[in-house]
């Protein structure tokens, strides 16, 4: 069993569209209700758990008759979506209240898990529902996202929900039972039982593509998720639910280690999905970063993008990202001081500086 009761508190399960909707766009009913069994068995062993689920669009596209499965235009999918929302509460409802569950409906959006006072209501609403024992159930609201201002898939999305509710477990059900050191399709291709940590050659077995068709996401999506919750020192597992039962099973699956505890806000900060901007160094400033330093102006050779003072903004190094944080300064006058020391920055701005470009309180490491 994947992060079983005694020794994960609280679970967040994401169950992707072709999972849940078969290819004619109806609810996988029995299968659901197998899923169901699972949730009350171990809601009854006194784990807390709560579900992103994907399936609105596609739902609603074979209600409104649209093309593509919803997914023709953006148009196409916030109706698809305002539709399906409805179907798909209405299921999750109907199978957890067959176990004596009670079902909880949350719709979210980009910036109310990026914008940090948005993100600790929701972090609040969702500490309420479990401590009263409701499953809530979870989902982007597609109807009113757009292309600039959404996740675009529930696997990340899943991940930042585990941060909000202070989980110590994510599983990604999938039509893949985790990841390969190449495409699964190709001769060959060998599975990983566990990942210790994500580097670039992990990152490069990924495949973008969705086998179904129906959802939005792809083992992209999942290494991008599994990096934002091992960063906030939660464990994430990829695991198949071709199966019956998938979270009573012990079927194969891909895990994911945590690699290292972060203070909650930190770990905010790390998951961040919107930076307004980048700031590149040079190798002694990264390895300065990674030693616990400040981002100082001497390091940084390049101030990307038009973030204001407080945005979040990418630290990217010779060899990639290195950081994300809170920028001390607008990026005009980042980029005055690119490569300066400190003792020259008061004269080249003409005001009294910060110390630094972000200051270590408000950085976390990649």
């Amino acid at each position: 069993m994947l992060f079983p009761p005694a020794s994960c508190p609280r679970l967040i399960v994401k169950i992707g569209s072709a999972l849940l909707v078969d290819p004619n766009g109806g609810v996988r009913r029995a299968w659901l209700e197998g899923v169901a069994a699972d949730l009350a068995d171990r809601a009854r062993a006194g784990q807390q758990i709560a579900i992103v689920s994907s399936g609105a669009i596609a739902l609603g596209a074979r209600r409104l008759a649209l093309a593509k499965g919803g997914r023709g235009s953006l148009e196409d999918a916030q109706a698809a979506a305002a539709v399906g929302q409805i179907a798909l509460a209405q299921v999750w409802t109907e199978v957890l209240a067959a176990q004596g569950l009670t079902a909880a409906q949350m719709l979210v959006t980009l910036d109310d898990l990026e914008d940090r006072r948005r993100y600790l209501n929701a972090a609040a609403t969702l500490d309420r529902l479990l401590s009263l024992r409701a499953v809530p159930v979870l989902n982007e609201n597609d109807s009113v996202a757009t292309a600039e201002i959404r996740f675009g898939d529930n696997d990340r999305l899943a991940a930042r929900v585990a941060q909000a509710a202070g989980a110590s477990g994510v599983v990604l059900l999938s039509d893949v039972d985790g990841l390969y050191d190449r495409n699964p399709a190709l001769p060959g291709a060998a599975h990983l039982a566990v990942v210790e940590r994500i580097d670039a050659g992990v990152l490069a077995m990924a495949d973008a593509g969705s086998a179904s068709g129906m959802g939005s996401g792809g083992m992209v999506s999942k290494l991008a998720a599994a990096r934002i919750a091992t960063a906030a020192g939660i464990p994430l597992a990829i695991a198949s639910g071709r199966v019956d039962r998938p979270l009573s099973t012990t079927a194969r699956h891909t895990l994911f280690a945590a690699e290292r505890t972060a203070t909650a806000r930190k770990a905010w900060l790390a998951g961040g999905l919107t930076a307004k901007g980048v700031i590149r160094v040079d190798a002694g400033a990264a390895t300065a970063l990674r030693k616990g330093g400040s981002l100082l102006a001497a390091g940084a050779t390049a101030a990307e993008g038009g973030f204001m003072r407080g945005d979040l903004v990418t630290v990217e190094g010779p060899e990639g990202s290195v950081a994300r944080g809170l920028a001390e300064y607008d990026a005009a006058d980042a980029r005055r001081l690119l490569g300066r020391r400190s003792d020259e920055h008061a004269a080249i701005l003409g005001y009294a500086p910060r110390a630094a470009l972000v200051h270590r309180n408000h950085l976390a490491l990649l």
